[in-house]
C-alpha cells in the first residue's frame, strides 16, 4: 500500500525546502535577495522534480512488493546548501530505502532508473509548456514568472536526471549500470542531450517548437 509515515513526510518536506533553497541560491549566483524572490519558481521546477523523483522510486519498489521509505541524509542536506556557494549543485538530501528479501540487480536497476526517467519526462514537459507559452503569449499574459518557471523546470530536471545517473557509489546510475549498461547509456544520453540543449541552444529550440505549435 502506498502510504507515508510521519517521519518520512517530515524528511520529504525538509528535503523539498532545502533543494528549493539550494537551487535558488545557485541560479541567483549567490545573490540572497534575488534567491528569495525566485524560491516560488524553483519550488515548482526543482522541488517538485525532486519529490516526483523519489516518489517514482517508492512507487516502483512497492510495485515489486518491497517496503520503501524516504529518509533524509543530514550530510547531504548540509552540502546541498553549501555547494551553490562553491559554484555547483550537489543534490542528495536523502534517498528511498528499500526493505525486504534480497533484491536482484534487475529489480534494483528498474527501481533506480524510475527516478531519472521521471525527471526526463518532467524536463520534456516543462520544455513543451515553455514552447506553448511562447506560441500563445495570451495564455500567460504579462506574467513572465510562469515562463521562467517552465524554463527553469526544463533545465533543473535535466540536471537532476543526469546527476543521478552518474555510475558512482550510492547514486541511481551505479545500480542501473550494474543491471544493464545499454539502458543506462540510452537514458543518460537523453538526459545529457536535454541538459546540453538547456545550456547551449535553449532559445533556438523553444522558438522552433513554438513555431511548430503555431502551425
Amino acid at each position: 500500500m502506498f502510504k507515508f509515515s510521519f517521519d518520512e513526510l517530515i524528511d520529504i518536506i525538509l528535503s523539498f525546502f532545502v533543494i528549493s533553497i539550494a537551487f535558488s541560491i545557485l541560479y541567483s549566483r549567490t545573490d540572497i535577495s534575488q534567491a528569495i524572490n525566485i524560491v516560488p519558481i524553483v519550488m515548482v521546477g526543482a522541488g517538485l522534480g525532486f519529490i516526483f523523483h523519489e516518489l517514482a522510486h517508492k512507487f516502483v519498489a512497492i510495485h515489486y512488493n518491497y517496503q520503501a521509505e524516504f529518509k533524509k541524509w543530514m550530510p547531504g542536506l548540509i552540502f546541498s546548501l553549501i555547494s551553490p556557494f562553491l559554484g555547483f549543485m550537489f543534490a542528495a538530501p536523502g534517498a528511498v530505502y528499500i526493505y525486504g528479501n534480497q533484491i536482484t540487480d534487475r529489480v534494483n536497476g528498474i527501481i533506480s532508473v524510475a527516478g531519472p526517467i521521471t525527471n526526463i519526462v518532467l524536463s520534456i514537459g516543462f520544455l513543451l509548456s515553455a514552447a506553448y507559452a511562447i506560441a500563445n503569449p495570451q495564455s500567460i499574459g504579462e506574467n513572465q514568472m510562469i515562463l521562467s518557471m517552465f524554463i527553469l523546470g526544463f533545465s533543473v530536471n535535466a540536471m537532476l536526471a543526469l546527476f543521478n545517473l552518474i555510475p558512482f557509489s550510492i547514486l541511481d546510475g551505479a545500480k542501473v549500470f550494474r543491471w544493464d549498461p545499454i539502458i543506462w547509456l540510452i537514458v543518460a544520453a537523453i538526459a545529457g542531450g536535454l541538459l546540453y540543449i538547456s545550456m547551449t541552444s535553449q532559445r533556438e529550440i523553444l522558438i522552433f517548437l513554438a513555431n511548430l505549435i503555431k502551425c
